[in-house]
C-alpha cells in the first residue's frame, strides 16, 4: 500500500513552475491613457492569440487545434479525431487527461503530450480565440456576459488565483520540450490587463 501510494504521488504531483502567481501584486496603476490602453492590449493579443493559448480556446464544436512554428503545413484540428464535447473534458468519447496525464516529469520531449498538474480540458466555449480578430477577441474580453461575469479586475483576479495556481496559464509559458511559448511573462500579461482595464478597456477597431 505504502508503495502504491507513492507511485501515486509521483505520477499525479503538479509539476515545478519557476513563475509564482501568488507574487504577482494585483495593484492597477494610477492611470493610463487611451493609447497606453491600446498598447497594452496589443501585447495581450499577441498573448491570447498565440498558439500556446489559442490552440485550447475554441468554440462550442470543442475541438482543440494544432498550430504554431512546428506545423509547416499550417493550422489543423487536433489529431486522433480529438472531440472534448460539452464537457470540455472529452468525457462524452475520450477524455483528454488520457493523453494528457499529469506528472512531476520535465515536459523535455518534443512530441510528448503537454502535461499540467491537473485534468486537462478546454476552457469554456464563450472563451474561444482561436480564429478571431483582435477586435473580436477584445470585445469577448470586455463583456462580463462572456467572461464568467468577470470584469478587467476579475480578469487579472483569475490569472494569478484560479487559472495562475493550477498550472494551466503557467504552462504557457513553461510548455517545456522545443514548443514556443508564450511571448512576455504571465506578470507582463496580468499588468498590461490592469493597464487596459484603467485606461476603460479601449479595442482597436475592425480592420
Amino acid at each position: 500500500m505504502r508503495l502504491t501510494a507513492l507511485l501515486a504521488a509521483s505520477l499525479f504531483a503538479a509539476p515545478a513552475l519557476a513563475e509564482t502567481p501568488g507574487d504577482i501584486p494585483l495593484e492597477p496603476p494610477g492611470a493610463a491613457t487611451r493609447a497606453e490602453g491600446l498598447a497594452a492590449w496589443d501585447r495581450i493579443h499577441e498573448v491570447v492569440s498565440h498558439p500556446r493559448c489559442a490552440n485550447c480556446h475554441v468554440g462550442a464544436a470543442g475541438i482543440p487545434m494544432w498550430s504554431g512554428p512546428s506545423f509547416e503545413d499550417g493550422p489543423k484540428p487536433h489529431g486522433m479525431n480529438v472531440q472534448a464535447g460539452a464537457s470540455r473534458m472529452g468525457i462524452e468519447t475520450m477524455v483528454c487527461s488520457t493523453c494528457h496525464a499529469r506528472s512531476d516529469q520535465p515536459n523535455t520531449r518534443a512530441h510528448a503530450a503537454p502535461q499540467v498538474g491537473l485534468p486537462w480540458r478546454l476552457p469554456p466555449a464563450e472563451f474561444a480565440w482561436f480564429g478571431q480578430s483582435s477586435a473580436e477577441i477584445c470585445a469577448q474580453m470586455s463583456d462580463p456576459e462572456r467572461t464568467g461575469g468577470r470584469d478587467w479586475m476579475g480578469l487579472a483576479e483569475h490569472l494569478v488565483t484560479d487559472a495562475g495556481h493550477q498550472g494551466f496559464v503557467l504552462w504557457g509559458w513553461q510548455p517545456g520540450g522545443t514548443r514556443e511559448p508564450a511571448p512576455y511573462s504571465l506578470r507582463t500579461h496580468v499588468t498590461d490587463v490592469l493597464t487596459w482595464g484603467v485606461a476603460g478597456t479601449p479595442c482597436p477597431e475592425e480592420e
